[in-house]
């Protein structure tokens, strides 16, 4: 999976989006004119992240020259979503928000606001999900009892747990025996989403 910046987002979707519109894959400048951007070798660095993480090549089958689309990537249903920062599967901390997207199969998403966290913490590992993975969340604010949830509470602190409410108690509930559950008001618990897909690299951290 690849995490990009808001620009990187911006030069990936317009090539997605502008394949029919160049007889060739398009040269940097091509591209620096399309998309309004006076520093080439700003534009450099984003088309060179895009070739690390996988998402575009280079054209050197004419003189012409250029970036296109990779292969894998051209065939792929994929959309970039935010990527909003960390969730705790263990003890509640920050969610952090950043600027940046991660591109998403369209299969692990809805047809509703989804954004990515990654996931900090074992709470969670006997429901498949492990320290370091990556989940996409459907932005809303209920969920049925037995869902996996992301909970702020207090204000203060995500986390990401199973979900048991009543109308006076609000139970977080971890998937390792090894845990308990944190009991709340339902006052001092917001929900922001549910969980819907989930990705994971086997790459070293």
């Amino acid at each position: 999976m690849a995490v990009l910046t808001r620009r990187q987002r911006e030069v990936f979707n317009f090539l997605r989006d502008n394949q029919q519109r160049f007889a060739c894959p398009p040269s940097l400048n091509e591209l620096c004119s399309a998309l309004g951007m006076a520093s080439r070798g700003s534009l450099y660095k984003h088309i060179m992240a895009l070739i690390e993480a996988g998402l575009v090549e280079p054209f050197t089958d004419n003189k012409h020259g250029g970036v296109r689309l990779t292969e894998q990537t051209d065939s792929l249903s994929e959309q970039d979503l935010p990527f909003v920062g960390i969730i705790a599967a263990g003890k509640p901390i920050e969610a952090l928000a950043t600027d940046n997207y991660i591109t998403v199969p369209a299969a692990l998403k809805t047809d509703k606001p989804c954004y990515v966290l990654q996931v900090k913490g074992d709470s969670m590992i006997e429901a498949g999900i492990f320290d370091h993975d990556w989940v996409v969340i459907e932005q809303r604010d209920y969920a049925s009892n037995g869902e996996i949830v992301v909970a702020l509470i207090e204000n203060a602190e995500a986390t990401l747990k199973y979900i048991e409410q009543t109308a006076e108690q609000v139970l977080l509930l971890p998937a390792n025996a090894n845990m308990t559950a944190l009991s709340y008001r339902p006052e001092q618990v917001q929900i922001q989403g549910v969980l819907v897909g989930q990705m994971r690299s086997y790459r070293s951290h």
